[in-house]
This record gives structure tokens, C-alpha cells and sequence, in this order.
């Protein structure tokens, strides 16, 4: 919703900001990782960059957001933040169970998937995430090997450049989705 100087309200800023942060989780369990100081388990740190294509009932989306993650798609933590480095919500998961503690209060879910499916309106493939920004498939599903990368549960993972620090994943299935991952330090 928009106001007459064609500011979004407060409200729809509101539910941009928490759904970044929700797709981020979705999206945010990859990278490499640099030590924890005090010897848990490491940190992944970097930027992504979301699109999702217009569908029936939503409008196009664009979305950018740090983050920096710790942990696997089975059990682990992420700490999402806006562009300006403002941090915006923190999440925590293990089987079973994914709580995410916001400004606006605390959420949980059963699962990953139950949480992109809330957030978008679709699940996502999280658990694949993690072998994904790895460079492999997801051992659970069956692949199929692309130039440059490979083809899994309907998404094209193009991991040529991950020594860069970059993955890309592309879903040409409606709502078309494209996810660019900026992995700092990608040893």
C-alpha cells in the first residue's frame, strides 16, 4: 500500500523487511566459513540478492540482504540484515522445530520448508541449500549435471564461479526465481 507522496506505509515496510529476512533463511544456508573465535562451529557471511517474478496474487519482488550463518540445513543459526547494515531478525533451527526472534516479536515453525512456504507462499528446497553452495547436488534428490553447474528439483545451480565467492540458482518453474549469493572469504 502506498501513501499519496508514494512512501510504502509503514506496515508494508514491515512485511518487506521480515520476508527478506525469511527468504535470506532460505536462501542464506551456503557459503564457506570463516573460525568462530571461541571454536564453535564457524560463521558464513555474505550478501544476496533475490527476484522473484510476478505471479496471480503477488506483485514482483526484489530483495538484497547480508547475513551471516552458522550451522547446516538441519541444525544451525542466521542473523539477517538490511543493506544498511541494520540487523533484523535472528533464527535458530533444528529438527523439528525453526524460531525466528524479530523486533516484532518471536515465530516458529515446524520446519524450513514450513517457513518459506509461509514467507513466499511456496516452499523451497532449504534442505538441498547447504550441498548446493558447496558446489554438489543434494544427495536425496537426483540430478542431472548443466554446464557449469547442475539441475536439481526443478532449479538450475550454477556453481562455475564459487571459487569467486559467487551461486546462482534459477528456478524457471512460476514463480520464476533467481538467487545470487555473495559469499565472503569462499575458501
Amino acid at each position: 500500500m502506498k501513501r499519496s507522496d508514494d512512501r510504502p506505509e509503514r506496515g508494508a515496510l514491515d512485511a518487506a523487511a521480515r520476508r527478506v529476512w525469511l527468504i535470506a533463511l532460505a536462501l542464506g544456508l551456503s557459503a564457506c566459513a570463516t573460525p568462530v573465535p571461541d571454536g564453535g562451529q564457524p560463521w558464513i557471511e555474505g550478501r544476496m540478492a533475490l527476484r522473484i517474478a510476478a505471479s496471480a496474487d503477488r506483485s514482483a519482488q526484489s530483495l538484497t540482504a547480508g547475513f551471516a550463518l552458522r550451522g547446516s540445513g538441519e541444525r544451525g543459526e542466521l542473523q539477517l540484515s538490511s543493506p544498511l547494515g541494520t540487523l533484523m531478525a535472528h533464527a535458530s533451527w533444528s529438527p523439528g522445530m525453526v524460531q525466528l526472534r524479530t523486533p516484532e516479536g518471536e515465530q516458529r515453525f515446524a520446519d524450513l520448508d514450513a517457513l518459506s512456504r509461509r514467507a513466499l507462499g511456496e516452499p523451497l528446497p532449504l534442505a538441498a541449500l547447504p550441498d548446493w553452495v558447496a558446489g554438489r547436488p543434494w544427495p536425496a534428490a537426483p540430478s542431472t549435471a548443466i554446464e557449469g553447474g547442475f539441475e536439481q528439483l526443478g532449479w538450475q545451480v550454477q556453481t562455475a564461479q564459487r571459487s569467486a565467492g559467487i551461486v546462482e540458482a534459477r528456478r524457471a518453474a512460476a514463480p520464476a526465481v533467481w538467487l545470487r549469493l555473495r559469499i565472503e572469504d569462499p575458501a
